[in-house]
């Protein structure tokens, strides 16, 4: 991915490809992003290798991070999330007022959840595939 296409990517939103909770909230945002601001990749994918790697970043071998690269710069964990959130309809942009909190308490309880998401929501074999429908919101 070359830096026209980084640009013309916007904002996306990389995850586990292979966490059942994660894929989970993939699609929570999905239902909840009508202007279909955000775009999706999982961490394992070259794509996001691509994308981040112009930003002098990596993805973990082990990815316990949703990372959220948008306006050229990244926000991992809790950033990400509440980011996310503040431009879902609904209540949901209501979570960002949680950016108060210091981001190291809420990255804390973020990786509580992160450590144990294969073993309380399981693994999938293999990363998510969209449906023709969303192909497009996949890079």
């Amino acid at each position: 991915m070359d830096a026209a296409n980084t640009q013309r990517a916007g904002a996306v939103v990389l995850f586990d490809g292979v966490c059942n909770l994660c894929n989970g909230a993939v699609n929570f945002i999905i239902d909840r992003d009508p202007g279909s601001h955000f775009r999706f990749a999982a961490l394992q994918s070259e794509q996001a290798a691509a994308l981040l790697a112009p930003l002098g970043r990596v993805p973990e071998v082990e990815p316990q991070s949703f990372i959220l690269v948008e306006d050229g710069k990244v926000y991992e964990r809790s950033s990400a999330a509440l980011r996310i959130a503040r431009r879902m309809r609904g209540g949901w942009k209501l979570l960002y007022a949680f950016m108060v909190v210091p981001r190291p308490l809420r990255d804390a309880v973020y990786r509580l959840v992160a450590r144990n998401r294969y073993r309380m929501f399981g693994k999938a074999e293999s990363c998510r595939m969209p449906t023709p429908e969303l192909r497009a919101r996949f890079l």
